[in-house]
């Protein structure tokens, strides 16, 4: 993706480049979501402030990784000064300390944010990574956040629950994409409590998608849409994004609904690890859907 001063999607996700943030740097509320809080502290962004993505699902009946509730994001979004309509600039890395970053920080944050309600996010495309490579201005200070007042609202036309997915799966105007690597897909050593995939789904690795030395930087957007095209994933079909626990969907979600502009697009949050809790739900292994 070409670096220049304009935003690039549709809807309220867009992507900005490393130019046009640091251009902007006073005039955004920048969340680091680097994987360790190490990480942050060694280097960040000047007026980043750091939030852990763990932070945001907890377990529900033993099953985790299921979204906390709407009071409770209130509460996180307003303590690091993010009201429903503050712009937000959302960026992850590597790890200055840890160096074990996937990228994915930045498109659950960004995904989360849009569930409960947020107006106006951006990702900044090649993260902090390529923010750094570019020699740009890093800094240790904290900087200094005023609580803000987040009201949550939550928007359920976002993503698909069990019932919804076992109904559109298999209809010929949806398709259900895997966002996980090839080898769990096929059941190849997964940590799931059965390995394979939902029968029906589709794979598409969500790194496929993205800069191959920069989880956080998109491909061009021509060849994006030749890879999903190329696996059924047309624009005239409901696309409902899954994975193992919902969080490399949200990088496919991002990508169909606010890269490519899809109509319709769900993200299925239970993904893999609800669809095996019930042993006598079937799974399919190997590479055919």
């Amino acid at each position: 993706m070409k670096s220049d001063e304009t935003p690039y999607g549709f809807g309220n996700l867009k992507w900005v480049s490393t130019d046009w943030l640091e251009s902007r740097l006073e005039k955004m509320r920048i969340i680091d979501v680097q994987p360790d809080i190490h990480d942050y502290i060694k280097a960040h962004i000047p007026g980043a402030v750091y939030f852990s993505q763990k932070l945001l699902r907890v377990p529900e009946n033993g099953r985790p990784g299921v979204y906390i509730d709407p009071k409770q994001f209130e509460a996180l979004m307003s303590r690091i000064g993010v009201s429903s309509d503050t712009p937000v600039v959302i960026y992850t890395g590597m790890g200055l300390h840890q160096g074990w970053g996937d990228g994915l920080d930045q498109p659950m944050l960004a995904y989360t944010l849009l569930r409960f309600g947020h107006n106006e996010v951006y990702l900044l495309d090649g993260g902090f990574d390529k923010w750094i490579k570019e020699g740009k201005l890093i800094t240790q200070e904290f900087p200094d956040i005023k609580p803000a007042k987040f009201k949550a609202k939550v928007n359920k036309d976002m993503f698909a629950d069990l019932k919804e997915v076992e109904k559109l799966k298999d209809k010929d105007d949806a398709i259900l994409l895997d966002a996980r690597p090839a080898d769990w897909y096929k059941g190849e050593d997964s940590p799931w409590i059965r390995d394979g995939h939902i029968p029906g789904a589709v794979n598409l690795p969500w790194k496929s998608l993205m800069h191959p030395e920069n989880a956080t930087e998109l491909k061009p957007v021509k060849e994006i849409r030749k890879l999903v095209e190329e696996v059924g994933a047309t624009k005239d079909k409901t696309i409902i994004c899954s994975c193992g626990t919902g969080r490399e969907a949200t990088n496919e979600y991002t990508i169909f609904k606010h890269l490519l502009d899809y109509p319709e697009v769900k993200l299925y949050e239970g993904s893999f690890t609800e669809w095996t809790e019930d042993p006598d739900r079937p799974v399919a292994t190997g590479m055919k859907p």
